[in-house]
C-alpha cells in the first residue's frame, strides 16, 4: 500500500526507448534517480508527445516541434538530443535520386521533428514540395511507393545501405546553416512545472554518461553494430547538452517552421525556472 502511495505522488515521465534516448534515462531505470519519477517507455517519440498532450505524464521527452502544438507546456532547460553536425539515425533515404528530384516522401510516423525539418529543407532550401505519405517504418515498402523515405531512431541505423543513397538530417541542416539541430528536449505540463522542476533530468543524464559502456552492451546484441561505433554514436553524434549554439539552431529551426507554415504559432521558448527567452 505504501508503494502505491508513493508512486502516486511520483511525477509520470515518458521517453522513446531508442538508443539516443538511453543516456537521459538510465539514472531513472538503474541509477540513483531510479525512485524519483515513475518512468513509461514507448518506442515512438510521437506518442510520449501524445501522452503529454492527453495528460497522462507530467513530463515527456518530446520532439521540439511539438512545443509549438500542444499547449501550455514548459521546457526542461541545458538538456536535449541533438547533432552538432552528423546523426546517423535521422536519415532520408532514396534508391539514388538526388533530393531536387524528389517528387514524394514516405514519412515515419514514428517522427514530428524530423518530419517537419525534411519539409522546411524541401522548402526553404530546395525550392521544392513533394507529397507526403505518412508511413510505418518499413523501408522497402516505403521506397516501393514514394521517391524518398523518412527514417529515424534505431531503424535508420541498421538497415542495409547497398543499391542506396542516404542523406543525414542534421548533415543537411548542419551545410545549410552552419549550426547543429535540436531533434527532442524534456517538456512538462506548465500545471505541473514546479513538481517537474525537482526532477535532476541534468544529473540523470551526466550519470548516464558516465556509464555508457553498460548501455552499450544492453543495446550492441539487438542493432547487431559494433562496440566502438555505438560508443561514437552517443559520445560524438549525438549532443546532449542545449549551449548556445543548439539554442540558436532551435530557434532558426521555429522561425523557418513559422514562415513555412509548418506551425500556426510560434511562441517564446519557456524554460522551467527561467524568464521567457
Amino acid at each position: 500500500m505504501k508503494e502505491r502511495e508513493t508512486l502516486s505522488v511520483l511525477p509520470r515521465v515518458a521517453a522513446s526507448s531508442y538508443l539516443n534516448t538511453a543516456p537521459l534515462i538510465w539514472s531513472f531505470i538503474k541509477g540513483r534517480l531510479r525512485k524519483d519519477v515513475q518512468l513509461l517507455t514507448d518506442r515512438a517519440p510521437a506518442r510520449c508527445a501524445e501522452m503529454l498532450a492527453r495528460g497522462l505524464v507530467e513530463a515527456a521527452l518530446v520532439p521540439v516541434i511539438d512545443y509549438h502544438r500542444i499547449p501550455e507546456i514548459v521546457v526542461v532547460p541545458d538538456v536535449c538530443v541533438g547533432a552538432r553536425s552528423r546523426v546517423l539515425s535521422v536519415v532520408i533515404v532514396t534508391r539514388g535520386l538526388e533530393l531536387k528530384d524528389v517528387r514524394s516522401v514516405a514519412l515515419d510516423t514514428s517522427s514530428r521533428t524530423s518530419a517537419a525539418l525534411i519539409e522546411i529543407i524541401f522548402r526553404e532550401f530546395l525550392g521544392t514540395l513533394p507529397e507526403w505519405k505518412p508511413a510505418a517504418p518499413d523501408l522497402k515498402r516505403m521506397l516501393d511507393e514514394s521517391d524518398a523515405a523518412l527514417l529515424i531512431g534505431d531503424p535508420a541505423m541498421v538497415f542495409p545501405r547497398e543499391g542506396l543513397r542516404v542523406y543525414d538530417l542534421a548533415s543537411l541542416w548542419r551545410e545549410y546553416t552552419g549550426l547543429g539541430f535540436v531533434f527532442a528536449m524534456w517538456m512538462a505540463r506548465e500545471s505541473a512545472a514546479e513538481r517537474v522542476a525537482a526532477v535532476d533530468f541534468r544529473g540523470a543524464r551526466d550519470e548516464g554518461l558516465k556509464h555508457v559502456d553498460e548501455i552499450i552492451a544492453d543495446y550492441e546484441t539487438t542493432l547487431g553494430l559494433p562496440t566502438e561505433e555505438l560508443r561514437a554514436y552517443l559520445l560524438e553524434n549525438i549532443s546532449f547538452e542545449l549551449d548556445a549554439e543548439m539554442r540558436q539552431g532551435l530557434n532558426l529551426f521555429y522561425e523557418l517552421a513559422s514562415k513555412h507554415k509548418v506551425i500556426s504559432d510560434l511562441r517564446p521558448l519557456r524554460m522551467i525556472g527561467a524568464p521567457s527567452a
